[in-house]
């Protein structure tokens, strides 16, 4: 009988995914940010790293692609929040940069 309760290891290709995520020092700048200030809109983003904004938007659906950062649209807005993936990976980098 497997025990319901154990949590399944991510292999190596999905966590190949977020580590990819959060390879490049604006994505982690941005990823902290967004966890500083859930539903932070594109405009802001790019405001506070004082970035270009196709930059910044690449930046940011890479996050999403790499399962990091949610975006909603409402209206002409793009909203931006971590996922959970997203929170346990600001624990890391908090965690790790502590060292």
């Amino acid at each position: 009988m497997v025990d319901m309760t154990e949590k399944k290891k991510k292999g190596p290709k999905k966590l190949e995914r977020h580590f990819k995520g959060v390879s490049n020092h604006r994505r982690i700048q941005i990823l902290l940010l967004v966890a500083r200030s859930p539903d932070i809109s594109l405009d802001d983003i790019v405001g506070e790293v004082n970035g270009n904004m196709k930059t910044i938007a690449e930046h940011t659906r890479r996050l999403m692609l790499a399962g990091l950062v949610e975006k909603t649209y409402a209206g002409r807005t793009v909203q931006h929040k971590l996922t959970p993936y997203g929170r346990k990976f600001v624990e890391f980098i908090d965690d790790f940069s502590s060292i």
